[in-house]
């Protein structure tokens, strides 16, 4: 078994940067497929940290999936309170 096969099982990423034009909600897309197919418990992303340093190497430095894997290592940002009573006064 290669280490592609190990964080990319299902070669949905794989197959993301091989698709020519692919656009970046469509690379957002199969990344949601490919993170709901960790197994539970799974840290989202420290398994992200393989596909970048398997694929930034061989992708152009603008494609879109790489974009999204790059996003998922952010931190989410901290919600702010919106609506309800207090906030109409």
């Amino acid at each position: 078994m290669t280490d592609e096969q190990l964080f990319d099982p299902k070669g949905l990423i794989r197959e993301a940067f091989a698709i020519e034009g692919i656009s970046a909600p469509e690379c957002r897309s199969i990344f949601l497929d490919w993170a709901l197919g960790l197994p539970p418990g799974r840290d989202v992303r420290a398994e992200v940290r393989p596909l970048i340093s398997h694929y930034a190497p061989r992708a152009p430095a603008d494609h879109p999936m790489l974009g999204t894997l790059r996003a998922a290592l952010e931190e989410p940002a901290t919600p702010k309170r919106r609506g309800g009573r207090a906030g109409r006064f």
